[in-house]
């Protein structure tokens, strides 16, 4: 396996390159930010023939490394022939990564969850025009995806996915002190500062929610959420006449991410064109994951975590809604850790953008410019602390 890892120096892609050390696979290109160090190890340990950097260091890369080639464009990256591109670039800075890549012809392992969320039918089109093919990476939809393997979609009842519940789940009552240091204390996952605010108001099982509708070509209403502490079950299907599948397994993001490489070469043109992977090689540190424990299923409480609902809601909306709403919570959040808003006003903020937001037919080009309006639309609500009405 030849692979391109996008992102290489975040939570995914370094978990992706750990994968790639175990299988033996060849990692033929890498882009990354500003964190020259460490893609300054992986470069030494899996000799790409090209890295991309952020601009603003790419001077230095190109003096640290000048037997490399160094681009700034990690669209170049992401079409660099390779049997599969991991796209693990958080935020709209994946989008058009993405894009290329399927547009190239590319197997694309996607961690990019905003390509879905914000542009799904344009995803699909670059696919469509380029052959491209697309598996996601998230613990919840690979698992959907082995549940769909070998099943007729006109089949699905609905899908479930699955929450931990994050640090909040049952207390404190009042959310309104709650601090970023203790927000960031997830139970289950080691992940990015963004993602785990998102998974403690559960905005990140929203737009999950919203992905996985666009990958398996459902409405908003067949894809539920359930709240799982033990974060064991990582997603069900419900069939028609009343079955049920489920996959889950442990709590290791490199057993969704080794899936997902191995099905991308075959993965889905459209939605819901699901196929099995492969499967690698045994991994001995996981085949005595004991089956035991207590597991709970319990309903999520949308009072409590708006956010689960705002995202239900701009998916049903659809058009530029999820844009706007995936604009704005990137905003309060970092509006967040800096101590400038607090915990509960996430939701307040959110609410404000959607209820603000323009209709229009989504484009590449609206889907920019309404990113534009909402980032600013969010940062006057913070700097007005939500006194003026969008």
């Amino acid at each position: 396996m030849k692979l391109s890892v996008l992102g290489s120096t975040g939570s995914i892609g370094t978990q992706t390159l750990d994968v790639a050390r175990e299988r033996g696979w060849t990692v033929c290109a890498l882009a990354a930010g500003k964190n020259l160090d460490l893609l300054d190890a992986q470069i030494r340990e899996f000799r790409p023939e090209q890295v991309s950097v952020d601009g603003m260091v790419y001077a230095q890369a190109r003096e640290r490394w000048p037997q490399l080639k160094v681009l700034a464009d990690p669209g170049e990256v992401a079409a660099f022939p390779a049997d599969v591109v991991v796209n693990a670039m958080s935020g709209l800075l994946g989008l058009a990564p993405t894009r290329v890549a399927l547009e190239h012809g590319q197997a694309v392992a996607l961690a990019t969850k905003e390509a879905m969320v914000t542009a799904a039918h344009l995803i699909w089109e670059a696919a469509a025009l380029g052959g491209g093919r697309v598996v996601p990476i998230d613990s919840e939809h690979t698992g959907v995806y082995q549940c769909l393997t070998g099943e007729d979609m006109g089949d699905v009842a609905e899908v479930i996915l699955t929450a931990s519940g994050g640090p909040f789940r049952s207390g404190p009552a009042d959310l309104s002190g709650v601090t970023p240091a203790q927000a960031l204390k997830h139970p289950s996952w080691s992940m990015g500062p963004k993602i785990t605010i998102d998974s403690a108001t559960l905005f990140n099982k929203g737009l999950e929610v919203m992905e996985c509708a666009s990958l398996y070509g459902l409405p908003m209403g067949q894809v539920g959420v359930v709240i799982h502490p033990q974060s064991v079950l990582h997603a069900a299907v419900r069939f028609r006449d009343g079955s049920l599948k489920a996959q889950f397994g442990p709590t290791d993001m490199r057993l969704p991410i080794a899936y997902a490489v191995d099905a991308a070469p075959s993965g889905m043109q459209r939605p819901g064109d699901v196929r099995g992977a492969k499967r690698g090689p045994q991994v001995q540190n996981h085949l005595a994951w004991p089956m035991r424990g207590t597991w709970e299923l319990l309903e999520p409480d949308l009072k409590r975590f708006p956010c689960l609902a705002l995202a239900y809601r701009a998916g049903e909306t659809g058009g530029l809604a999820p844009v706007a709403l995936n604009a704005a919570d990137e905003v309060a959040v970092d509006a967040f850790l800096n101590h400038r808003i607090g915990f509960t006003d996430i939701p307040r903020l959110l609410e404000s953008v959607l209820d603000s937001t323009p209709a229009g037919t989504l484009t590449w080009d609206s889907l920019h410019d309404t990113d534009r309006w909402a980032r600013a639309a969010a940062g006057q609500w913070v700097d007005t602390k939500g006194k003026v009405t969008l």
